[in-house]
């Protein structure tokens, strides 16, 4: 049966894993808290004592962690999945990191005989349970194929934007939209509450406007509402991605990324405050009214 390793069960990683299991994989399991593998592993799922334990006889490893460090130990720590991985395993990279880790990674682990899929993912946790993610990947075309019936358990659409590295681009270009519109977001909300505007009719107008992107859709209900339970996406996460387009985007562009710097340091700010909440609840931060002068 075909062997699958997959590493990191957070709110997207969890519901992936369960995507192999739902397919007929063998799927083994690490992630650094094993209560959240508690009941994958009642659903036939094997629990692995470290990346490296996770890769023995896998014809995938699947990582899905937070960032450039948390993927460098997951692969290339001493306990690392590339020290046990067979030559020909496919390594699929479904975690958001920065362009420059991604081709690293590549390089890295194409001279350990490893295949190397970028493939950060978008959608929503919902989406991740349900094999419905839509799949940015970076990778030679060959390599897709042979990744593919890896992919198609966890993804409906597969977007193949060219080399390894490519697929992060994307990504992170995706995720600094995202950024600046729901930074842009919560302070127009606030500018609107202050300035006591009736906030139903300024839901209503801004639901029906022409800057209702999918994301201020579901936000713009929820920073009103102020309700912020079930977080899909925290501020330390969005302020990591942003900023590594930043410095991408730094390294490309003629001119210094202004918009795009601003957005990262109204994430720092909610980092900073409230990490691991959703990263809706920036408006918080922004809602305070000036002290008269």
């Amino acid at each position: 049966m075909t062997r699958v390793a997959f590493i990191g069960l957070g709110r997207m990683g969890h519901g992936m894993a369960g995507r192999y299991l739902d397919a007929g994989f063998t799927v083994t399991l690490w992630n650094r808290s094993k209560a959240k593998a508690e009941d994958l592993i009642a659903r036939g799922a094997l629990w692995a004592t470290s990346p490296e334990d996770a890769a023995i006889d896998a014809d995938a490893v699947v990582t899905m962690v937070a960032d450039d460090e948390a993927s460098r130990a997951v692969w290339l720590g001493p306990e690392g999945a590339a020290k046990t991985a067979k030559a020909g395993t496919i390594a699929i990279e479904c975690s958001t990191v920065s362009y420059d880790h991604a081709r690293e990674m590549g390089r890295e682990l194409n001279a350990r005989g490893l295949i190397y899929i970028d493939c950060p993912v978008t959608g929503l946790p919902d989406a991740a349970a349900a094999g419905k993610l839509t799949l940015l990947v970076g990778a030679d075309s060959a390599d897709l194929e042979r990744a593919r019936p890896f992919l198609e358990p966890i993804g409906s659409t597969i977007r193949h934007f060219g080399a390894v590295g490519s697929g992060t681009v994307y990504k992170l270009i995706n995720n600094l939209m995202g950024a600046i519109q729901i930074a842009g977001l919560a302070e127009g909300l606030a500018i609107a509450e202050q300035a006591g505007l009736d906030m139903n009719l300024v839901l209503e107008s801004i639901q029906a406007g022409v800057a209702a992107s999918p994301q201020v859709q579901r936000h713009s209900k929820r920073m009103v509402a102020r309700d912020f339970s079930g977080a899909t996406f925290t501020a330390a996460l969005r302020h990591k991605d942003a900023a590594y387009a930043v410095k991408l985007a730094e390294s490309l562009l003629a001119d210094k990324p202004l918009v795009s710097r601003a957005a990262v340091e109204s994430y720092a700010q909610a980092k900073a405050a409230m990490p691991d909440d959703d990263e809706g609840r920036m408006i918080e931060l922004v809602s305070r009214p000036k002290k008269p002068s």
